[in-house]
């Protein structure tokens, strides 16, 4: 790449003083940065490719640090990264010991809140303007919000009161039609009906029409495209931000600078709320996002000539194998539904979606009413099964015990992205849900081994009379397939995959196939362990554990999740129930939040890889 200004550009007070001309050269050059980085890395460029002219337009207007600029969600801050001064290191986004893929305020005083969940950043930027008119100062705060993330009902709480407060707050809204998936929702149709007004365009095309039959009106035609953006103002105006006291601006071309810098610096001057709302277009300047922003949202390294990813799973992954197994399964059970929260794809259940299309639901960026929606089908007769991410339904806890468990209704939770999520980082590692879902009244906790028991734990989900939780990661299965000579997951049933003595090795989720890949390697120097795949987090199977460990003299629990209140404690309190006495090492995470690095680079770290446990029995035995 022949970097001509982004190589000069050191922070924000670079972009101030470049023409317009120069502008538009540098978003030439970060596009072709983004798509040069995130081909080798991957990550979010869809999303990051929309917002440049925005980021440019924000960074010549506004005077960050001093001013405060937050992003939603924040996986398109990558733009913003390249302006305040990381343009050289961000050849290591979401590398190990690199920059994150969002916004860290520990990595630049210019990422002034952390994100990584949708619908905050308005409530989070209204809290900062409210401090700074308690302060008396005169610092602005931007919240850069998605369309997408205006599905989640914590945007709309934060637009209640920010017109209520009154406060200078600058809300933009970056309108792109998309969230991960495609967008849904009456929001998403109102910002349609903004932005393709159809008597606007009925009165365009008539006006055009007359202009062109004569000579002079072309070049009244010609002369009144500059008015057009004025003419839709005046016709389509944001009628519901108005009735909330925000002023309202827009629709503007997200790709036009000279309109965008021109907005803000008339916002700048507005006192109170005021929207910008700009239209872009996912994936801009790079063809194959453009056509398939959803397959470059959190893109995969790719071949930048061809935009097809580079390598292929050699293996079905958990989160595929759920979605295919939910299709098949909702042939046989009319009573089964789907629900997810803007979250089609990263779940798998496209082909539940096209297939069963009445029966899938995908509420938006709003975990709360997916839960509580789906509780409403289970009171009358239905089967959801709620597909989330792990890290996003914490965000639905009170919900899942009042909405679920104090009704003991039978709703299925798959939380994908359990456990260690890798390039992700902080804000997305799944690594508390047996902890919050353990103590809940009434429900089942499973973790499979591989992509054949999570099959099998689907099935049994639907025998179970109440709340379920099933939780993968992910990442690639074992190869194994399901079928009828499977063993079934019988509620609360563990199963025995190796005896030995002296030690055991006791674990849930994948981690129990690198203990057995351990076992193996201590078999050859002598050291026989016994291996056990607990399946049940919740109920435990308390009768066969307590006789394994009535063999050993040393318990080692694996989960990949953190240690306190997970799966060891469960198991150390069942220990401790019945007065045995056991040494038991719990290998889990730490009382921190791992940062971002593969996947495979993190089980190492925490010794839940199979030279981890190697090591770890091989020290107990030491000791």
């Amino acid at each position: 790449m022949n970097e001509c200004i982004l190589s000069k550009i050191s922070g924000p007070e670079s972009v101030k003083g470049l023409s317009s001309q120069e502008r538009e050269a540098l978003c030439r050059e970060i596009r072709e940065r983004l798509v040069e980085v995130i081909a080798c890395n991957g990550g979010h460029l869809a999303s990051n490719l929309g917002a440049v002219e925005l980021t440019v337009a924000l960074h010549t207007v506004f005077n960050s640090p001093c001013d405060s600029i937050i992003w939603d969600v924040g996986h398109q801050s990558y733009v913003h990264k390249l302006l305040t001064g990381r343009n050289e290191v961000f050849s290591t986004i979401r590398q190990e010991s690199g920059l994150s893929g969002f916004p860290r305020p520990d990595e630049s005083e210019h990422d002034a809140f952390i994100a990584g969940h949708g619908s905050t950043s308005i409530s989070a930027a209204l809290g900062m303007a409210a401090s700074h008119r308690i302060k008396g100062d005169n610092n602005k705060v931007v919240a850069v919000i998605g369309d997408g993330a205006l599905t989640g009902g914590m945007a709309y709480e934060a637009l209640n009161h920010a017109g209520h407060l009154n406060c200078d707050l600058i809300i933009v809204l970056n309108d792109n039609d998309m969230s991960i998936s495609e967008n849904v929702g009456a929001m998403s149709r109102y910002l349609s009906r903004i932005r393709l007004d159809p008597a606007y365009h009925r009165i365009k095309d008539e006006f055009e029409h007359i202009m062109r039959l004569t000579a002079m009106g072309s070049v009244v035609l010609r002369l009144s495209e500059r008015l057009k953006d004025r003419l839709k103002r005046l016709m389509v105006p944001g009628v519901l931000f108005e009735e909330l006291n925000i002023t309202y601006i827009g629709p503007l071309d997200g790709h036009d600078l000279d309109e965008l810098i021109s907005a803000m610096e008339r916002a700048r001057a507005v006192k109170g709320p005021v929207l910008l709302h700009t239209v872009t277009l996912k994936g801009k300047g790079y063809t194959p996002a453009e056509e398939n922003a959803t397959k470059f949202h959190g893109a995969k390294p790719f071949v930048i000539e061809t935009g097809e990813f580079s390598g292929k799973p050699a293996r079905p992954t958990f989160t595929n194998v759920f979605g295919n197994a939910l299709a098949d399964m909702a042939k046989e059970r009319e009573d089964l539904v789907a629900i997810t929260a803007a979250m089609t794809d990263g779940t798998g259940l496209e082909r539940f979606a096209r297939e069963h299309k009445k029966r899938f639901f995908d509420v938006g960026m709003a975990e709360e009413h997916a839960v509580t929606f789906a509780a409403g089908c289970a009171v009358n007769g239905l089967r959801p099964v709620v597909a989330i991410y792990s890290t996003f339904l914490q965000r639905a806890y009170d919900q899942i015990f009042h909405d679920i468990c104090l009704q003991k209704l039978p709703v299925i939770f798959a939380l994908d992205r359990a456990g260690l999520v890798g390039d992700d980082g902080p804000t997305h590692q799944g690594i508390f849900d047996l902890s919050y879902l353990r103590h809940l009244p009434g429900m089942t906790v499973m973790a499979p081994r591989d992509e054949a028991e999570l099959t099998a734990m689907l099935h049994a989900a639907l025998d179970i009379a109440g709340p379920v939780a099933i939780r993968y990661p992910q990442a690639e299965g074992e190869g194994i397939r399901f079928d009828d000579d499977y063993p079934r997951a019988e509620p609360g049933k563990s199963e025995l995959l190796k005896s030995g003595a002296d030690i055991l090795l006791l674990g849930v989720g994948p981690c129990v196939w690198e203990a057995m890949r351990a076992a193996h390697k201590l078999e050859q120097e002598g050291i026989v362990t016994t291996v056990m795949d607990a399946r049940f987090v919740k109920p435990l199977d308390a009768d066969a554990i307590l006789k394994a460990v009535t063999d050993c003299h040393t318990v080692i629990t694996l989960e990949e999740n953190v240690l306190q209140g997970g799966f060891g404690s469960a198991v150390a309190e069942l220990l401790a129930d019945n007065g045995l006495n056991r040494r038991m090492i719990r290998l889990g995470l730490p009382d921190e939040v791992p940062m971002h690095a593969t996947r495979s680079r993190l089980l190492s770290a925490f010794n839940l890889d199979a030279d981890g446990i190697y090591r770890t029995v091989k020290e107990s035995i030491g000791r």
